[in-house]
């Protein structure tokens, strides 16, 4: 049996991440998404707000385009934000 979820129910890993990344950069959501638009990614606020609650995917493009403009890599995306670096993820 496929499952597309994660243990929580979330669909995405990146989610919890990039609102921590977003807030300590004091923007809002919808000025997240003006700057994603700006590179090109058709997000809005609403997808963003989708993203960071783990109610929608995000597709590698995207997940590039969130690194490039966090200046992080994809994997410090993806990792739990309680993890070694270096350790594996369960």
């Amino acid at each position: 049996m496929f499952k597309n979820k994660n243990a929580d129910g979330t669909l995405n890993l990146c989610g919890s991440k990039i609102t921590e990344l977003r807030k300590e950069r004091d923007l809002s959501q919808r000025a997240l998404a003006d700057q994603m638009q700006l590179r090109g990614m058709d997000l809005n606020k609403n997808a963003i707000q989708q993203i960071e609650s783990g109610r929608r995917f995000v597709t590698d493009i995207e997940l590039k385009a969130f690194a490039a403009f966090f200046d992080v890599t994809t994997d410090e995306l993806v990792e739990p934000s309680d993890s070694v670096p270096g350790e594996a993820f369960p």
